[in-house]
């Protein structure tokens, strides 16, 4: 065939393909605009959030390991000093794989139910390097999977919270395995009532910027209940049972403070203003906290103790929690200062007029401090007291009354689950460890080793 027979050949064939596909070229040419402008709208997480929201993450785990567990150690004697710090490692790191398995479908699996998320997203189905989480503003979000990791710090260290109200007593394996448990009837729950947009707290407008009734109220009414079902420790109110290391407690109230800014900050989601306003009021309120515990013992006591100080240090984080994002610098600083004298009162005062045996003050702590800080985010959240405002409509008496609402379902919730879960694990492990095995203490008798070596 000549070159010019097989040209005129390839145009006919040429000519007859592009009439045949005419009709899709023109479609595609219709479509492609409205396809580019829907491939634009979908919003790309910013590479600073993701970036912020990986190292708030990192904070909060190290708020568990190493910081949780040497403050707690410390407030022990020493022949239990590593049944703690194993407590909240382990208990800890179970939490972690229980909510990739199903704790985050629980809390935010996308369900319309008021009270839990369902099961869509358990073992992590449909979450992929590309999926993405809503932030608080529009248009904004973030990597789905920093979302999850962030959120399953927070799920990890509230059960671990719990174990010093019971240390130096309990089973190793009553105490992992009452954490499995709380997390799952009661600490997903809640997260999800309170901070999933269809959650029943949400839904009422509470406000809870960090935790203050997910974490704090929900592991101090648990401590509570626990040190109660429990039981006292062997020889409480009659041999010494001084913290063994006021130092190693320091230094984990040091690293939970560090850590908290990660617990604060990252709860905006976001490296924007909310963030650092969270970053102010988590130094300020923390810093009017010690001052006034040290002032209290003061007075009271004659002497300001380095135990006060790390105290009021974790009152003050305790209380602004909720509050972080939310109230102003100036508010933060009375919450600070106010929330100390309420959380000595119930340590001092209270517990030994009850003489029930919470051996690192969860309850007088985190309880009372997260009450406060709940119902003072109501009040403080108030643009006229320095705070963002409320939502159209809501008033200071109505949000007050909202908190409270919430508290009081947060405090059903976890003292009736609690309780039950106590019981039921007392059944299936038991909750003691035996006598002997206490007063040899349970770094040998639990884990065979000990903490020091003379």
């Amino acid at each position: 065939m000549s070159a010019f027979k097989l040209s005129a050949s390839l145009g006919r064939v040429s000519a007859a393909a592009a009439a045949l596909l005419a009709p899709a070229i023109a479609f595609a040419q219709e479509t492609a605009p409205a396809a580019a402008e829907a491939v634009a709208a979908a919003p790309v997480p910013d590479k600073g959030d993701t970036a912020f929201m990986f190292v708030c993450t990192i904070l909060v785990l190290f708020m568990l390991v190493p910081g949780l567990g040497l403050f707690y150690g410390g407030l022990v004697r020493a022949k239990n000093m590593l049944s703690v710090l194993m407590q909240c490692t382990v208990a800890g790191s179970a939490v972690m794989l229980v909510w990739v398995i199903y704790g985050y479908s629980f809390a935010f699996g996308g369900s319309t139910s008021p009270y839990w998320g369902g099961t869509a997203k358990m073992f992590l189905a449909g979450v992929t390097m590309d999926s993405t989480a809503a932030t608080f503003s529009d248009g904004v979000v973030i990597p789905e999977m920093i979302f999850i990791m962030f959120q399953m710090t927070f799920a990890a260290i509230t059960p671990a919270l719990i174990v010093g109200a019971f240390a130096e007593r309990i089973k190793f394996s009553a105490a992992v395995l009452f954490c499995i448990l709380w997390a799952t009837f009661v600490y997903f729950p809640i997260a999800h009532m309170v901070w999933d947009a269809n959650g029943l707290l949400f839904g009422w407008g509470a406000l809870d910027f960090a935790g203050g009734t997910v974490v704090h109220i929900n592991a101090g009414v648990a401590g509570l209940i626990g040190a109660i079902m429990v039981g006292k420790r062997t020889g409480f109110g009659k041999d010494m049972m001084a913290p063994h290391s006021m130092t190693l407690t320091l230094v984990g109230a040091a690293m939970l403070w560090v850590g908290w800014f990660g617990f604060n900050a990252g709860s905006n989601l976001e490296a924007s203003g909310g963030a650092m306003l969270a970053t102010v009021n988590t130094f300020i309120a923390t810093a009017a906290a010690i001052i006034s515990w040290s002032l209290v013992e003061t007075f009271t006591r004659g002497k300001a103790s380095m135990l006060g100080a790390a105290s009021g240090m974790i009152a003050g984080l305790v209380a602004i929690t909720p509050a972080a994002g939310i109230v102003g610098p100036m508010g933060a600083i009375v919450m600070g200062l106010i929330v100390s004298p309420l959380c000595y009162f119930f340590v001092s005062v209270v517990k030994n007029k009850f003489g029930y045996d919470d051996t690192a003050d969860v309850f007088g702590v985190h309880g009372v401090g997260g009450l406060f800080g709940a119902l003072a985010t109501g009040i403080f959240a108030s643009s006229s007291l320095g705070g963002i405002g409320y939502a159209d409509g809501v008033t200071m008496g109505g949000q007050f009354m909202t908190q409270v609402y919430a508290v009081l379902v947060t405090l059903a919730w976890c003292g009736i689950g609690s309780a039950i879960l106590y019981k039921i694990v007392d059944v299936i492990v038991g909750l003691r460890v035996p006598v002997e095995a206490e007063r040899e203490g349970l770094d040998l008798s639990s884990h065979g080793e000990a903490a020091y070596h003379s």
